[in-house]
């Protein structure tokens, strides 16, 4: 059990605490993952670095073009952003769908993508939305880690979190023509991960597709990107025939394993196209009327 709960008032003096403590101090900021990680160590932490004082790690804001979300952005703070709503809508739609409403007040951002979840609903929307992590170490070096390099097994992340701080996150934030979309099977609505989540992400002009993201787990260690068929839909008018071509790609290049909770590979992979095509075409109906 932990012996010391620290506030840090900066993120260097947060990353001094854990290089003070060498492997014994790890980050908390909602806390949600962590507690039920603690308890379930064999080796636990002796102190806690609670992040929550730290203002700049709060907020949701618009800079250059980029959407910056800070490490102490809840769930609930993101669903109901307006500018998410505006600019990067499956991120919001996403964070609305985290487990019950204690969970979303509580758990962050930052912490559903550092806890490593293959099918973390907030996780799925970023791989989609092209998102960068900002990672501070103790050293003093800042990198900004893509999505897609996050994850290193299942609910495993490549942050140490005894020695690095994910201070935020940064998004593009959707230009004119550009929209986005979240979509997720369950086996009831709240309080449960998914059994099947996609998020897609478009650009239209003229009715004619210019860029595409698509993004679909549990298919893996983290989300996967359906590269094959992200690269289809370039060019293509958008519409039922494109989509359903897209869809079928990104099935062929989906790896489920069957599971008593999420069910089997075979019953995922007859509804993976399906979600998929809903994705793309509610994020072709948003991109259209901007």
């Amino acid at each position: 059990m932990s012996q010391e709960y620290i506030f840090a008032t900066t993120v260097e003096s947060a990353l001094a605490l854990l290089k003070e403590h060498k492997g014994k101090a790890r980050i908390i900021a909602g806390g949600t993952d962590l507690i039920l990680q603690e308890s379930r160590r064999k080796e636990k932490s002796t102190v806690l670095v609670d992040l929550s004082h730290i203002p700049e790690l709060h907020g949701i804001c618009e800079c250059n073009g980029d959407i910056v979300i800070g490490a102490c952005v809840t769930h609930a703070e993101a669903s109901f952003s307006p500018l998410l709503k505006a600019k990067a809508e499956a991120l919001a739609t996403a964070c609305g769908k985290v487990g019950g409403r204690q969970i979303r007040n509580m758990g962050t951002l930052v912490g559903n993508i550092v806890s490593g979840q293959p099918a973390g609903d907030a996780a799925v929307a970023l791989t989609a939305l092209d998102a960068m992590c900002t990672v501070h170490t103790c050293d003093g070096a800042v990198r900004e880690v893509p999505m897609a390099q996050m994850y290193t097994g299942v609910c495993e992340s490549s942050v140490d979190c005894c020695a690095e701080i994910v201070a935020g996150i940064r998004i593009p934030a959707d230009k004119s023509g550009e929209a986005s979309s979240y979509q997720r099977m369950e086996q009831r609505k709240a309080l449960s991960l998914p059994m099947l989540c996609v998020a897609a992400k478009l650009g239209l002009k003229g009715g004619v597709i210019t860029s595409a993201a698509i993004a679909m787990a549990p298919v893996g260690p983290g989300p996967q990107r359906a590269v094959e068929a992200e690269a289809f839909l370039i060019g293509q008018e958008a519409g039922q025939t494109a989509f359903a071509k897209a869809a079928a790609l990104a099935d062929k290049n989906a790896t489920f394993r069957s599971s008593s909770v999420r069910g089997s590979k075979e019953f995922r992979h007859a509804v993976l196209p399906v979600f998929i095509v809903r994705a793309l075409e509610e994020a072709a109906a948003r991109a259209g009327a901007r």
